[in-house]
């Protein structure tokens, strides 16, 4: 249902809201949240320029999260790198139908708006609580 890229951008934005640290480093995050430090840069890059993390360079840099993790949400964080996507038309191109999708679309459609209102409503914070592993990623 998520992409990989969104599913590293939780897991990396999880490390952020759970260390006791002012910032994290690239490395730190993909060790603690099993993210290849490769993909992790692009995830990075989409979270910081989306406004969701800071980045501070040279000698005790690393990533913050741009606001307090309980004024983050899931939805925010998905929608900076791989948003859930709607119908808004239909995909058929049938020009009959336009914007006003058949049954099999409009389900879909209401399936991805009920997941954005779960997102919505899902903080990052509230995430930190509810995890078993570290950073947010379960030991392989």
């Amino acid at each position: 249902m998520l992409s990989q890229t969104a599913e590293y951008a939780l897991r990396a934005m999880v490390a952020l809201a759970t260390t006791t640290r002012e910032s994290l480093t690239a490395q730190e995050i993909a060790a603690d949240s099993h993210i290849p430090a490769d993909y992790l840069s692009k995830v990075l890059r989409l979270l910081s320029r989306a406004g969701l993390v800071r980045a501070q360079r040279g000698r005790g840099g690393g990533f913050q999260t741009a606001r307090p993790t309980n004024q983050l949400t899931v939805l925010e964080v998905v929608s900076a790198v791989d948003p859930v996507q709607r119908i808004k038309t239909c995909p058929l191109g049938l020009a009959a139908h336009g914007e006003n999708l058949c049954a099999l679309h409009r389900a879909i459609d209401d399936a991805a708006i009920s997941v954005e209102e779960a997102f919505r409503a899902t903080t990052i914070h509230s995430l930190v609580g509810r995890s078993i592993c570290k950073g947010g990623a379960c030991d392989v």
